[in-house]
């Protein structure tokens, strides 16, 4: 079945056209947003969202992209505000446990054990050093270098999903990439 039956067939709420559009495109939508986002239950959580959006958005697809670029951009964008929302409650979680008057539920407001750069060398691969440092990008930049280099997108791929020029793709990615050396960089100093 093809792309657009397929859509057609899960706007008139086919449920096996859903279920078979879910089973060909999973894993896409997984990789993206476990990319994104670092964390493989939050992941399938942000996933189950991006089927769920499409499932009552399918009326709203124009036919002007790829469905696959269509996806891409549904589960970048719940994965960013995902990113987003998380740090806003943990910043909230932060100031309320400053306020607390019971000082055995104070959060510690410096990095834990494991998120300490001695500690993660120690016991866990250099690929986790790497995914900290792409945490720490911009969201753009983090947004555009994830679909370039681990989902293997073209840069014009990229700048579709990101709804952006092909140049702007581009220079995202390289500020991506000068940030990631200055960060690794700094780290290997530090260490």
């Amino acid at each position: 079945m093809n792309d657009k039956n397929l859509i057609e067939k899960i706007i008139a709420k086919d449920h096996l056209a859903f279920k078979e559009f879910v089973g060909s495109y999973q894993l896409l939508v997984f990789n993206a947003c476990y990319n994104l986002i670092g964390n493989i239950h939050d992941a399938e959580d942000v996933a189950q969202d991006v089927f769920f959006h499409v499932y009552k958005s399918a009326k709203n697809f124009r036919y002007e992209s790829k469905l696959s670029t269509w996806l891409y951009r549904i589960a970048v964008n719940r994965s960013l505000n995902f990113i987003r929302d998380r740090k806003r409650f943990k910043w909230f979680k932060n100031i309320g446990s400053l306020l607390d008057d019971n000082p055995e539920d104070v959060t510690n407001l410096s990095a834990s054990k494991e998120d300490q750069p001695d500690a993660a060398f120690e016991n866990k691969e250099r690929s986790v050093i790497v995914k900290r440092a792409i945490e720490k990008l911009p969201e753009n930049q983090r947004a555009a270098f994830v679909l370039h280099k681990y989902e293997g997108l073209s840069y014009q791929e990229t700048a579709e999903i990101m709804q952006r020029s092909l140049s702007s793709v581009e220079s995202l990615i390289h500020r991506a990439k000068l940030n990631l050396q200055k960060n690794l960089l700094h780290y290997l100093k530090k260490n």
